[in-house]
Parts: structure tokens; C-alpha cells; sequence
């Protein structure tokens, strides 16, 4: 664009640059500001040379930083020009100046839908320029078929037509709903045999986002993307303008590969063969160059040939042969190159059989480790990590702990976390597992969490064969000049328990362990000296017959501690006092300490939690898509280590591991399952507040559903129960031996304020929840993870709306094992209600038939948007909506007291926005939003309400709304 033509444009920007400080810019911007007002105002005297002038001067001031709150009338007016001038004004700037929520830009849709559909090109690259750039819903619903009518048109240029494509691609991503699947397949198939490559490539971009959401109904683009392969890695018909380095189109080449990865399979023999043929050239054909560009584009290209060729599980020659290339990069100087072969090499550890292929390059690997670049280094800890099994874990154990004296900082507690879980897994005896966790705390004891400690003091505690050996590792630990206070706590822990098993070789008699523990006290934290008290307690009950002198002194540690400030080691040294004086009787009451439980390690919960919230969902980990629906299986991303043998670590059994998937806060809470029914919503002497500003939560259940009582479903406060009302539904009592983990009822009162977490959960499978709301839109995904190496069958989830909500979703028959199904599932609120869908779940593990019905999350406020007002605004509206229906009144007491921050608290998380400093009485609070739904639209609701100081248990709820039925329920 020509800026040169306009002398007062140039003349300010030259004013502003001379500008000494902010100041002054400042205000020459609000001079020319002012200037461009008062012309504005004289639109008709305005010439079109002096409007685009004005219109690029403040554009220049947005992108300084100014708000620049007028004249979007007069740049929109831009785009109705019949020149093209003003015209590509108007367009840039309206791009640049609104968002995709701005009012302003439906008055500009039809503009731009005449640009689309004329004849002039140049209008209509500029006009699908600005809808790709801004997107928005407005935009999506009422121009995609426009931009589709053009993609499909082959009067079009192809510059008009690769511009189409990436329009439909960005409002596609705004609104899935605006492509048809059904008729819009067959012409995205015949748009693959585009000659231009320009427009393949734009096409290609769209496939990826389409067959990404479903993959079912592009099945027929298939043997095109093959073909498309074929045509680039023989390089034929390819123009020159499109071969970058000599690598034929590398844009489309990763593009078309990303969007196989996709496809579950390839059921076609010629097109698998032929597809292998282009991967292979690919393989052998890529090597490491001197010139940087051609080796970012043609790694670029084999980096997602290789996944591809993992996507398709090829034959075991073409993975060694993946492999030994990775192999080869990873040894390279170029450190771009070395990280993406770790990180592929990582990824290979999802393929069977390949693992044995991959630890030849252990030591190359273990060299990466001490790389310069801190990235690098992680990554090659990762693939250790990963590549670890029984047969190399006591090496790379080995190396992690020689590199952790060495290791930066950053990676000291990520480090010792996975060289403490693999010991843990692959460890070929206990003593070995010992020494390990010993020598983390001596080496890096700032970085090992408590977890690491408490459990090698398990697995003492429950062998008994190993606790003279931890004894004595603990006692030389304890001879080092420079001892961490972790390791005083372990010691402490283990000599106290099991020293007197070592009391007849040197330097294990009750003195000597007291004594070199006690050097320790001075420098140690609060809690280690309560571990220290209870171990001089254990150090006075083992010593047969008693020592006169360590009593005494032992006896005047706790008395000066029965004063301490700390209350717990307080009290632990006064009981410990009155214990010790009882003689004969210490040895029974602090006896040795008893076997633990078994349990589930908490290391290894860590580590698989940590492995699934940075898990990349890419097209890479779905090749194990097996069912019929759109929903997509993420298979198990731990690599296939083996099995450590049946004897070892078998005192503290893991039960099978969690499927989180990464969503938010877990509930952990385990209490028995019962079932959940509505509650009344008419006493007022609930003690639940939050329960009595939502009201009940009806559900309409299945026919046969029966009447069940239960408490408030909807607060985690406190609440009385409360009689039964008519609206009612019960859990279908589970088997004896599948029973649910966790309170279903506060796992559901948990997910009606927020949007992500655990639905249901029981020792086959977990239901989690990730949702997000839009006007009266919504879209829930469930998350069904199979915990199990067995696969689920016969599942069924029948989804059960109530008549106010619109609801559709699919979900496979079977889940395989250890793998992840999502099922979205789309939510339309068509009028207000508190009546609740149901979902009837079940399923079938071996012999045993599960069935649950739960409550799904779409409540009322999950459709209301907080909104702020101004004290005028809100009585406004609130003297308009005087008296009932309108509005409805309630004295509610017996509530837990709340102070006013807790209360508006509460309000903001059913997504009541509160109003501060609007209501003239300080004791009373006001909240409005905005109620979404079919029939009401966006429908105002408001709350006051008004409490009394001298007693905090009682309080008048007023709610109002422009609608009866909305102020009702």
C-alpha cells in the first residue's frame, strides 16, 4: 500500500517519532484524536482521500497503544466504497480495530457478503482476508456457505479460491457447525485433485482440522492424500515456485502426512504399499546438510514421516530402520536435531517390539545428558525414563545419580522423582532399592519430596530381612560431616525402630545411636525433632536392662520440651515423659511399629499424574481408534517396560493404575456410594445457602426410576437433610464387588461449580468431565478411561435429557484396555428449568455387568453470565420488575453464617457477578447476570440480598427476572 501520497499522515507520524518522552506523545495523540472527532462529526464535508487519511492515522495510534474508542462507523463505511482504495482501507483497518465480539460488526456482514458474492476478485480476496482474520460466530453463520460456494466454484482463480479455503478453515474452528459433512465430503475429495498447489495446500489444511473432529465421513480423501504423496516424493508436475531447497512443496508434504495420521488404518493393499514406498524415500533420502533452511524443511518433513510410519505400526524393519536414523541425529552437533531425535525416539517407545532396538543407543543417550542445552537434557531424561525396564534399570539408575551432583537446579526434583520410581519398579532386590533412595536424599535430599522418604519406610517396615540392612546404611549416612535433614529423618525413623537388631557390633549400642542422633537436634526443623523425640522414646524402650545415665539425659530433653512453643512436640514430649516412667509397660505400649497396608504408591500415582497432564494429545496417540463414533481412543503413553519379577517389592502391591486424563481438581473423598435423589426446595430452615439460591435440582429419570431420599445436592457446605419432594431419582444399587470410589453425590455437587473433573469413578473405569458453556450452548466431553489391561464391553450411555435441554452424543460399544474414550456431547438449553439429564451408564468387565445412573452437570447457572451494573442500571431494572411473577421473595434462616466476601464468593461461582457499593446498606449485597436460553434469549436476573449483623444465620433472598418462569425456578 502507497502511504507516501498522504502528507498529513506522514507529517504526524514524523511528529510523534520526534516526540522527547511519553509525555509529549501523549499529547500530540490526543490533539490529532481530537482533530479526527471534529472532522468526523462533518462526515459531509469529508472527502474520500481525507476519510482514508483520517482512518490510517488512527489506526497508527491503536497500534501505538491508544484506545481509540470513535470513527468505526466511518472505517466500516470504507468497505461499502466502490473503489478499491477506500476499500482496502476499510478493510484493514476494521480488521485491526474490532474483534470477533464486537456489536459494530454486524452492520458490516452485508457488505461483505456482497463483496463475496460479486465478480470483482480483488474485492473478494479482500473481504475473505478480514473474515479469516477475525472469525466470530456472526461471520460463521452467515458467510461460511458463501466462502464454500467459492472453494467449490471452478470459475474461481485459484488465489481466490486458497484464500476461500483457509476462511472456511479459521470459521470452522469458530463454529464446527457451519460445514455440512454430509454433501461437504464428496467435494473436499474432488478439491484433492487440484493441480494448483497453492490451493491443495490450503485444502489440505482443512482436511487436517475436519478429519481431526470426525474422521468418519472423509474417509473417501484417503487414497487422494496418498496420491498427493506419491505425485510430491517423485516430484512430478511440481512448479518451481513451490520446491523449496529441491524439497518438493514441504508444507503440503507435512500436512498431508499429519492428516493420515488421523485415519486408524489403511485397508487398502496398493495404497498401504504405496504409502510405505514414498515413506521409505523419505527415510533413506534425508540426511543432515550444511545449509540450515533445507535442513529444517526436509527434517521437517522425515520428523512427520516417522510418526506417520508409527501411526501405521510397519513392519518391524522399517521401525529398526527408524530407529537407526534417530540413532544418527541424536549423535549429530546441530542441537535442533539432536532434540527432535530424542523426541521421536520417545515417541518410538509407544511401538512394541522396538524397545530392544532403542536401548543400543543407551549410551549415546546418557552422553546427551550432560549436553549444554538444559531442553536436550530433558528430553534425553525422558527417553531414559522411558527405555527403562528390568534388564538396564540398575544402570541407568546408576547414571541418574551420578549426573544429579552435576545436574542443573531445574532438573534436581524431576530427576530424583523418576530415579526413585524406576527403583522402585525394576528394582532386583530391596537392599538395592535401599541404597538408592539413600544416596538421592545424601545427593539432592532439598529436591526429594517426602513421598520418596515415606515410602522406603514402608517397605522396611514390611520386611522384616531388611531391616538390619537399612539400619546399618542409616547409621553410616549419619557419620558424614554433612548430613541433610532428610536423611535425619529417615535415619531417625529406621535406627529407632531397628537399631537394637544391630545392638551387639560396634557402634550400635542405645548410647552411641542416641548420641549421634542428638548431635543433630540443634539444626534441625520442628518436625524433625518430634520424629527425634519419638525415637529417644524407642531408644529408652529398647535399652535392656535400662541405662540410668541415657535415661536421665533422655528425660531432661523431654522436660525441656514440654514447654516448646510447638504444640505437637509439646505434647509429645510430655506423654513420652509420663510413658517412660511407667518401666515395664513402655515396651508394650510403643511396641515396634506394625506392617503397613497395602496401598497404591503415591510415587507412582505422581509420576503417571504428571505423564497425563502433559500428555500430547496428537493425531500420533489415537491409531488405536476402534469404534464405530466419532469419539476418540488416547491409548496408554507409558512404554511397555516389563514386569520386575513376582518376589520383589511384592509387600506393598500397586492396584492398577489411575486414568485422569488430565482433567482438573480430582476429588478424593471416599465414602460409601449411595443414592442421590432432588430435595424440597420449599422449608426455609436449610442450613445450606448455596442450596437455597439454586432451589432444587428436579431430575427427570427413567420410568422406572424409584424414590430414594438424600441430602442437598448442590453446595459442599454443611446442610441438614431435607424432606422429599416429588421429582426424585436413585442410583441402581451396584453389585457387591463393584462398588463406586468416592461420594458420587459431592463429586456431582463439585462439577455444578465448575467445568472440569471427576464424574464417576469406580475399579474398572473413571468418568471425567471437561465442559464449556456459550450462551445457551454447550458442549460436555466425557472422558470414560478403562483402568484395567482387559478391554470394556457392551458400553452403553444412554443419555436421558429432561425436556428443557436438547442433547446428542455417541460413544463406542467397546473401551480397550488402559485407554481413553472421549465422547462429546452437545447441550442446547431451550427454556428455563432446574430439571436434570440423566445419564444411564453401563457396561460389562469379564463376568461382571456395571450399571450407574448419574447426573450430568448441565444446571441452570452453567447458563448464566455474570454481569456488572452500575447502582442506577440495577434499580432500574429492578423497580420494572416489581412484585410476582416477576419477582419472588424469601426469608431463609438457619443458614451457616457467611461473612459478605464469602457470600459474594460463593455467588461468583454460580456465576452471579456481584455488584459492590450499589446497595446504600452496607449489610446487604446485590448480583445480576444474564440468563441464556431458546425461548428467553438473553434474559436479565437479578438477586439482592439483605442480611442482619446481630444474627448471620438468617437473610431475605430476593430474586427477579423479566421472566416468570425464570424467576420460579
Amino acid at each position: 500500500m502507497a502511504l507516501s501520497g498522504m502528507r498529513g499522515l506522514s507529517v504526524f507520524i514524523s511528529d510523534v517519532r520526534n516526540c522527547q518522552n511519553k509525555e509529549q506523545e501523549r499529547l500530540r495523540v490526543d490533539k490529532e484524536l481530537g482533530n479526527i472527532r471534529t472532522r468526523f462529526k462533518n462526515e459531509k464535508g469529508l472527502t474520500p482521500y481525507e476519510k482514508k487519511k483520517y482512518v490510517w492515522k488512527m489506526l497508527y495510534i491503536y497500534m501505538l497503544g491508544y484506545d481509540v474508542d470513535f470513527g468505526h462507523m466511518e472505517t466500516m463505511s470504507l468497505i461499502s466504497a466502490p473503489k478499491y482504495p477506500e476499500k482496502q482501507v476499510g478493510y484493514i483497518v476494521t480488521s485491526c480495530l474490532l474483534n470477533e465480539n464486537h456489536d459494530f460488526l454486524r452492520m458490516v456482514i452485508n457488505a461483505v457478503h456482497n463483496d463475496i458474492i460479486g465478480r470483482n476478485e480483488t474485492f473478494q480476496c479482500l473481504a475473505l482476508t478480514m473474515v479469516g482474520n477475525i472469525g466470530g460466530r456472526d461471520f460463521s453463520e452467515s458467510l461460511a456457505p458463501d466462502v464454500q460456494k467459492l472453494l467449490i466454484s471452478s470459475s474461481c482463480r485459484p488465489l481466490v479460491r486458497k484464500k476461500a479455503a483457509l476462511c472456511l478453515l479459521r470459521l470452522y474452528r469458530k463454529n464446527p457447525d457451519v460445514v455440512n459433512v454430509d454433501g461437504w465430503s464428496d467435494h473436499l475429495a474432488q478439491l484433492l485433485d487440484e493441480r494448483d498447489l497453492g490451493v491443495l495446500t490450503s485444502v489440505m489444511s482443512l482436511l487436517v482440522a475436519l478429519v481431526s473432529n470426525n474422521v468418519d465421513a472423509y474417509w473417501n480423501c484417503l487414497p487422494k492424500c496418498v496420491k498427493i504423496l506419491e505425485r510430491l516424493a517423485r516430484n512430478q508436475d511440481i512448479p518451481q515456485e513451490y520446491t523449496y531447497y529441491g524439497i518438493p512443496s514441504p508444507w503440503l508434504q507435512v500436512r498431508t502426512m499429519r492428516a493420515l495420521q488421523y485415519f486408524p488404518t489403511i485397508e487398502d493393499p496398493n495404497a498401504r504399499r504405496s504409502l510405505f514406498e514414498v515413506l521409505q524415500r523419505i527415510l533413506m533420502g534425508t540426511d543432515v546438510v550444511k545449509n540450515v533452511n533445507k535442513n529444517n524443511a526436509s527434517h521437517a518433513v522425515l520428523f512427520e514421516a516417522l510418526a506417520l510410519v508409527m501411526h501405521l505400526d510397519a513392519e518391524k524393519e522399517m521401525m529398526s530402520q527408524c530407529v537407526a536414523l534417530l540413532g544418527k541425529f541424536i549423535a549429530v552437533r546441530e542441537p535442533n536435531i539432536r532434540y527432535l531425535g530424542l523426541e521421536n525416539m520417545t515417541r518410538m517407545l509407544l511401538v512394541t517390539d522396538v524397545q530392544d532396538i532403542i536401548k543400543r543407543h543407551q549410551a549415546q543417550i546418557i552422553t546427551s545428558l550432560k549436553d549444554p542445552d538444559i531442553s536436550i537434557r530433558r528430553r534425553a531424561l525422558d527417553l531414559l525414563y522411558g527405555m527403562c525396564d528390568v534388564t538396564n534399570a540398575k544402570d541407568i539408575v546408576e547414571e541418574l545419580l551420578q549426573y544429579l551432583s552435576a545436574s542443573d537446579f531445574a532438573m534436581r526434583e524431576e530427576l530424583a522423582l523418576k530415579a526413585a520410581i524406576l527403583a522402585e519398579k525394576f528394582a532386583p532386590d530391596l537392599s538395592w532399592y535401599v541404597d538408592v533412595i539413600l544416596q538421592l536424599i545424601d545427593k539432592a535430599g532439598d529436591f526429594v519430596s517426602d513421598d520418596i522418604w515415606y515410602r522406603v519406610v514402608q517397605f522396611v517396615t514390611n520386611n522384616e530381612d531388611l531391616q538390619p540392612y537399612a539400619a546399618e546404611k542409616a547409621r553410616d549416612y549419619l557419620d558424614k560431616p554433612a548430613v541433610h535433614e532428610t536423611m535425619v529423618k529417615v535415619s531417625a525413623y529406621i535406627l529407632g525402630e531397628y537399631s537394637h537388631l544391630l545392638a551387639r557390633r560396634p557402634g550400635f549400642s542405645s548410647k552411641e545411636i542416641f548420641s549421634v542422633l542428638h548431635e543433630k537436634l540443634p539444626t534441625v526443623k520442628t518436625d524433625t525433632i518430634a520424629i527425634l523425640l519419638s525415637t529417644y522414646a524407642k531408644i529408652l524402650m529398647h535399652t535392656q536392662p535400662p541405662d540410668p545415665e541415657l535415661q536421665d539425659h533422655i528425660w531432661a530433653i523431654f522436660n525441656k520440651y514440654e514447654s516448646f512453643i510447638d504444640v505437637e512436640i509439646q505434647q509429645r514430649a510430655v506423654e513420652y515423659f509420663a510413658l517412660s516412667k511407667k518401666g515395664g509397660n513402655l515396651a508394650k505400649i510403643l511396641d515396634e511399629m506394625p506392617k503397613f497396608p497395602e496401598r497404591q504408591s503415591s510415587l507412582l500415582k505422581k509420576a503417571e499424574d504428571t505423564e497425563i497432564d502433559t500428555a500430547e494429545q496428537s493425531a500420533i496417540k489415537l491409531r488405536t481408534q476402534q469404534q464405530t463414533s466419532n469419539s476418540l481412543v488416547v491409548t496408554d503413553q507409558r512404554p511397555v517396560n516389563g514386569s520386575h519379577p513376582p518376589s520383589q517389592l511384592s509387600i506393598v502391591p500397586m492396584p492398577s493404575q489411575n486414568m485422569d486424563a488430565g482433567l482438573g481438581d480430582q476429588d478424593t473423598t471416599h465414602q460409601a456410594n449411595g443414592t442421590f435423589t432432588t430435595v424440597d426446595s420449599q422449608p426455609a430452615q436449610s442450613g445450606d445457602l448455596l442450596g437455597d439460591i439454586l432451589g432444587t435440582l428436579a431430575i427427570e429419570g427413567p420410568p422406572d426410576a424409584s424414590i430414594q431420599p438424600e441430602q442437598n445436592v448442590i453446595s459442599g457446605l454443611e446442610a441438614t437433610p431435607s424432606p422429599i419432594n416429588d421429582l426424585t431419582l436413585a442410583l441402581n444399587e451396584q453389585p457387591p464387588s463393584v462398588q463406586p470410589v468416592g461420594n458420587i453425590a459431592e463429586r456431582f455437587n463439585a462439577l455444578c461449580l465448575k467445568d472440569s473433573g471427576v464424574l464417576y469413578e469406580d475399579p474398572h473405569i473413571q468418568i471425567g468431565i471437561k465442559a464449556e458453556w456459550r450462551v445457551h450452548h454447550g458442549r460436555i466431553v466425557l472422558f470414560m478411561g478403562n483402568k484395567n489391561t482387559s478391554p470394556l464391553v457392551s458400553v452403553r450411555a444412554l443419555i436421558l435429557p429432561p425436556s428443557h435441554l436438547r442433547m446428542e452424543s455417541s460413544v463406542p460399544e467397546t473401551i480397550p484396555p488402559r485407554a481413553q474414550v472421549q465422547s462429546p456431547l452437545e447441550v442446547v438449553n431451550l427454556r428455563p428449568s432446574r430439571d436434570l439429564a440423566v445419564l444411564d451408564f453401563s457396561y460389562t468387565y469379564g463376568t461382571i455387568v456395571v450399571n450407574a445412573i448419574l447426573r450430568l452437570p448441565a444446571v441452570l447457572n452453567k447458563f448464566m453470565q455474570p454481569i456488572s451494573m452500575t447502582a442506577d442500571e440495577f434499580f432500574l431494572q429492578w423497580r420494572q420488575l416489581a412484585g410476582p411473577p416477576l419477582r419472588l421473595q424469601e426469608v431463609v434462616r438457619g443458614v451457616k453464617p457467611l461473612s459478605l466476601p464469602e457470600m459474594a464468593n460463593l455467588f461468583n461461582s454460580i456465576h452471579l457477578g456481584v455488584n459492590l457499593d450499589i446497595d446504600q446498606n452496607k449489610n446487604n449485597l446485590v448480583a445480576s447476570s444474564t440468563f441464556f436460553s431458546e425461548s428467553t434469549r438473553a434474559m436479565p436476573c437479578l438477586v439482592r440480598v439483605e442480611t442482619d449483623p446481630s444474627d448471620r444465620t438468617q437473610l431475605r433472598l430476593t430474586v427477579a427476572s423479566g421472566d416468570p418462569t425464570l424467576t420460579f425456578e
